[in-house]
């Protein structure tokens, strides 16, 4: 089992910035870790996620603003958000996908709220 522990989220005004984090609960071998957000009404989308040798991929909307990295020896993966805007108000979620477990595992959410 594995649980991700995330923090960072909270309330911003538009053009601020805020980074998000997410634990693993132990060392795990990363093959995809990321996050998706979820807003009122829409479906869960991703936002952005990292691989074990350290590529990158992002949401067309968060690319130049949004940028994921990894600390490997944490097991932990951050997400900085800049330039943030209303449209990025969500719920977040960290995932992951590790070696030698069957299943992705989630965290809980954590809520952010971009003021206009």
């Amino acid at each position: 089992q594995v649980q991700l522990v995330e923090s960072g989220g909270g309330l911003v005004q538009a053009g601020g910035s805020l980074r998000l984090s997410c634990a693993a609960s132990r060392r795990i071998f990363i093959n995809i870790m990321g996050w998706y957000r979820q807003a009122p009404g829409k479906q869960r989308e991703l936002v952005a996620h990292i691989t074990g040798g350290g590529s990158t991929n992002y949401a067309d909307s968060v690319k130049g603003r949004f940028t994921i990295s990894k600390d490997n020896a944490q097991n932990t993966v951050y997400l900085q958000m800049n330039s943030l805007k209303s449209e990025d108000t969500a719920v977040y979620y960290c995932y992951v996908r590790a070696t030698g477990f069957v299943r992705d595992y989630w965290g809980q959410g954590t809520q952010v709220t971009v003021s206009s």
